[in-house]
């Protein structure tokens, strides 16, 4: 069994209880032999599930679009021995619940911040990917406090994204911000769209194996889950405008961005470099957007020696 298949099966274990358990209000408790635990955070407009495993410093994981939680698995699994590691689902996306507001990336910031005053007493390491990248960095400059390091994996900065396809830019934008036309073109396809979108975005294309894809796929098929994947996409107007207003202020923690050469490659590490002084910039040779799968192993080891320095 390869050790991506074998994360996937703890993985769904994990999220096999988490209907039971919202709907008995339960508390949180072991989900699988491994350690993985189920918990739930109650706030005014959500219910965030995230996972908790490992002892050591804390350490936040912040998954992207279109992942849940289990994007994290395989650094769970490699980092658990030196880390407690805490992976949320965010709003709208998997175990959590699906409000129908509050998708800026201040807001998730903020689901984030309550999450590390109750798991971590205050303070916690970051590292967010995709999406959970922008919220990473949204947090670090406006809650620094609650941030001792902060890693951004493969993400573009809130207001830096390029949606114009006509000038090089990311179709993909424009698509997910179609109110409505969005839903209606990928509802019962959504195995297909995300499938498509993510051997799209790697450079190793079978990193991502079909069994996960289709786990995700089954996550974002559920009533109201593509709308919130989507919503995501529709609040990056307005995180724009609350970024630009953020250029001025400095990333104080320690900062390293990491990037597939083929997907965000320099972009990432050039756009944080202004505002980190303490910044280091590691990009990958042969890795695409989904780093934590196509590079396991060299993101582990870069993890573990910026988190422990």
């Amino acid at each position: 069994m390869t050790p991506r298949r074998r994360d996937l099966l703890l993985w769904s274990a994990a999220a096999s209880t988490v209907g039971l358990r919202a709907a008995a209000q339960a508390a949180p408790g072991p989900s699988d032999a491994a350690g993985l635990e189920s918990r739930y955070l109650d706030l005014d407009d959500v219910r965030l599930r995230y996972v908790v495993a490992g002892e050591g410093p804390t350490v936040v994981l912040l998954h992207g679009w279109p992942e849940t939680s289990a994007a994290w698995s395989g650094v769970i699994r490699r980092l658990a021995g030196r880390f407690r590691l805490i992976a949320p689902d965010l709003r709208g996306v998997g175990g959590s619940s699906i409000p129908t507001t509050g998708y800026a990336k201040e807001r998730i910031a903020a689901d984030v911040a309550a999450l590390i005053e109750r798991e971590a007493g205050g303070a916690a390491a970051v590292v967010g990917h995709d999406m959970g990248g922008k919220a990473a960095y949204v947090l670090a400059l406006t809650q620094p406090a609650r941030v001792s390091r902060l890693v951004l994996v493969d993400c573009l900065l809130p207001g830096t994204e390029n949606g114009d396809a006509l000038r090089g830019g990311a179709w993909h934008y424009g698509f997910h911000m179609a109110e409505g036309f969005a839903e209606l073109l990928t509802q019962g396809r959504e195995r297909d769209y995300i499938a498509a979108q993510i051997r799209a975005w790697s450079h190793v294309k079978d990193a991502i194996p079909e069994a996960e894809i289709a786990a995700y796929a089954q996550a974002y098929a559920r009533p109201g889950r593509m709308t919130a994947g989507f919503g995501l996409y529709r609040a990056l107007p307005e995180d724009a405008a609350f970024a630009a207003g953020l250029r001025s202020r400095t990333l104080a923690m320690p900062v390293m961005t990491v990037a597939g050469r083929s997907s965000a490659g320099t972009t990432l590490s050039k756009a944080v470099e202004p505002q980190a002084p303490n910044h280091a910039a590691v990009v990958i040779e042969n890795c695409g957007h989904f780093v934590a799968a196509e590079a396991t192993d060299v993101l582990c080891d870069r993890l573990a020696s910026f988190l422990d320095a």
